[in-house]
């Protein structure tokens, strides 16, 4: 109770602009909606059959599952970048269950993290680094932070109803 009054009182006169000041997962959704509607991103044909790593089971159930991947992934380059493929991988890993044996982490799948990032490259929102791995390009930055001010925009309308 205490420690949402003290948040209240910061985010009263506090404007919008960044992709740091939306919540992670409203910002995600309104994103991997936006690149849905955009037509830009080309889902591949594998995306419906493929296993997101070797200690699942089943494929993803959400359709959209690799439209919200990449604005995930879009999120994290944005607020750090230089994370490349092997840092995709580690962040997106889940412990994989053995049976009687013990679980241990397990990476995800490599080749989903390289298609999302080159899709991005050709879509013009990231780029490669000269320190390794990927950064956002200055209009990348523009359209995530004109997202993040509509995702904020939409926040605020279902709190006032």
């Amino acid at each position: 109770m205490a420690i949402e009054v003290y948040d209240n009182y910061f985010k009263a006169d506090r404007k919008i602009v960044t992709v740091k000041d939306v919540e992670p997962e409203k910002f995600i959704t309104a994103f991997s909606q936006h690149l849905k509607r955009q037509g830009r991103f080309e889902l591949p044909k594998w995306a419906d059959v493929v296993k997101t790593s070797k200690a699942k089971e089943l494929t993803p159930t959400d359709p959209d599952w690799l439209y919200v991947r990449t604005a995930s992934m879009v999120r994290k380059i944005y607020i750090r970048k230089g994370i490349g493929v092997g840092s995709f991988r580690k962040i997106y890993g889940s412990q994989q269950r053995r049976g009687t044996c013990t679980n241990t982490f397990s990476k995800s799948s490599g080749k989903i993290a390289r298609y999302i990032l080159q899709q991005l490259e050709e879509m013009g929102l990231v780029e490669q680094d000269e320190e390794g791995g990927r950064m956002i390009t200055k209009e990348g930055q523009r359209e995530l932070d004109t997202v993040a001010v509509q995702a904020a925009a939409e926040e605020e309308g279902e709190d006032e109803n």
